[in-house]
């Protein structure tokens, strides 16, 4: 895969993250396949497996997020504007005329 250097860069970052917060997951993947003999790798154990990897793919996309634009607003939001007329106190409709 061909990257700019901005890009590759971008990796390198999500790499260096991703590895550091995902090695609690690699280690308990490592520990359940050294733990089964061959005739217990599938089955329940793939189910186990694929929720170890799932976690690792969350971790991904928290650290390509992580480093990127928030696209939120900046310091705190503006008071509400104050209301003109008192909403009205009765929950039926107006008579007909």
């Amino acid at each position: 895969m061909d990257l700019t250097p901005d890009q590759e860069a971008e990796a390198r970052r999500i790499y260096d993250a991703l590895r550091a917060a995902a090695d609690t997951e690699i280690l308990a993947l490592a520990r359940l396949l050294a733990s089964k003999p061959d005739s217990q790798i599938f089955g329940q154990t793939e189910f186990q497996v694929r929720d170890l990897v799932h976690k690792i793919g969350a971790r991904a996309i928290e650290a390509a997020l992580d480093g990127r634009k928030k696209g939120g607003t900046r310091g705190p939001a503006p008071a509400a504007r104050p209301a003109t007329t008192a909403p009205a106190s009765s929950a039926t409709p107006p008579a007909a005329p």
